[in-house]
This record gives structure tokens, C-alpha cells and sequence, in this order.
């Protein structure tokens, strides 16, 4: 089975009445999985989810069983706003489709100005790098390998610091791969979901 879900304030779900923390968007992971009453999962989290993703592994090891990271933020070298705007806005104009831009665009408008700055300070903040280091399950990094969003060094020190981490790399896409390239990405995620500690295969 898989289940998809919308985050507090994103994907037109109501806003929140004040600023949610990453460990507070962690937990209303782990609660949605309770309630569907999933005992053992792979988690998925893209980009900003990726952090969400850590804090609900980190919160629940007996549930997650593996981890994956797809595009992870926020580099440690680029860590501030208009750095990571210039890095998407550059993703979307040269290693983006169409169809990927729109879904993108058609999410900052359902979230809303208000919410996304409120929330943006939280995503600048939060130390991925560190907080990895506490995730007892197997990880695997997603990046495309045109991502000027999540870099190669960047991801690439992510799974170095991971337990059992390991990098997937997809030749010549961008960020929002899981759109771009939905068939190699979940050929990779099952992989790894059947075998976490065995090679994906070459990586570009």
C-alpha cells in the first residue's frame, strides 16, 4: 500500500494557527501512519518533507523500517533565502518540464504566502546533517543529477553520515525528479525497499 498526504497549510489542508517546528511536522507523520494503522513503512519525503521524514524516523524507528530522501534541503553551504530561491528559480527555468513547474507553482498558491514565510525560517534552520545521525533505519538519497537545489557534495555527505546511507543519483533531471523521472525513482525505491543493504546500481 501507499499513502500520500498533505502536511498542516500545504496542499490547500487548513492553516495552522502558529509557526510549526520540523519535530511538530514529524509527529503529524507518525500520528497520519498510526491512524491507518501502518505497523512498518519506507518514508518518503521530498525536499523540505525530507526533514519531516528524519524527525518521524528519528520519533519512531520501530515504524520506519527504511528512509528515503529525495532532494534534501537545506545545503549547509547555502543556507540562507535568497540562495535557496535563486537555486530553485534556476531548477525550474533550465532542468524542469512544464507540467513539474505547474505542479510546483499550483503548491506555493494553494499554501499561501503567509504560510510558506512562516514556515521558511524553520526549514532554513533545522540541521538535516546532524539530526541524520539519529535515524536508526537505513537511508537512501534521491537527487537529480541537474539538482542545483540538492548537490552532489551536498547529498553525498548526507549519505555519508546516515546509517547504512547510500546515494541514487538520476542523469539529467532536476529537483523535482520523482515527477520528471517517477519510473527510475520508483524502481529505486523498491530496490531498496526490498534489499536496503544491497547496491542500486551505477549512479550519473
Amino acid at each position: 500500500d501507499t499513502y500520500s498526504f498533505d502536511l498542516p497549510g500545504f496542499g490547500g489542508t487548513p492553516t495552522p494557527p502558529r509557526q510549526l517546528s520540523v519535530p511538530e511536522h514529524g509527529a503529524f507523520v507518525i500520528d497520519v501512519l498510526e491512524r491507518l494503522g501502518v505497523e512498518s513503512c519506507v518514508l518518503v519525503g521530498h525536499s523540505m518533507g525530507a526533514q519531516f521524514a528524519v524527525e518521524a524516523a528519528r520519533l519512531r524507528p520501530d515504524l520506519v523500517a527504511q528512509l528515503v530522501l529525495m532532494g534534501p534541503v537545506v545545503d549547509v553551504r547555502r543556507r540562507g533565502a535568497l540562495r535557496q530561491a535563486l537555486d530553485l528559480a534556476l531548477d525550474c527555468a533550465l532542468f524542469e518540464s512544464p507540467s513539474a513547474n505547474w505542479l510546483v507553482l499550483a503548491d506555493y498558491f494553494r499554501c499561501g504566502p503567509r504560510w510558506y514565510l512562516t514556515e521558511l525560517p524553520v526549514m532554513m534552520a533545522y540541521p538535516i546533517e546532524d539530526r541524520i545521525r539519529g535515524v536508526g533505519a537505513p537511508v537512501l538519497v534521491v537527487r537529480g543529477a541537474r539538482d542545483p537545489v540538492a548537490s552532489e557534495t551536498w547529498c553525498r555527505l548526507l549519505a555519508g553520515v546516515a546509517p547504512a546511507g547510500r546515494l541514487h543519483q538520476v542523469p539529467g533531471r532536476g529537483h523535482v525528479v520523482q515527477h520528471t523521472a517517477s519510473g527510475e525513482v520508483a524502481r529505486a525505491i523498491r530496490l531498496f525497499a526490498s534489499s536496503p543493504e544491497r547496491p542500486l546500481g551505477a549512479t550519473a
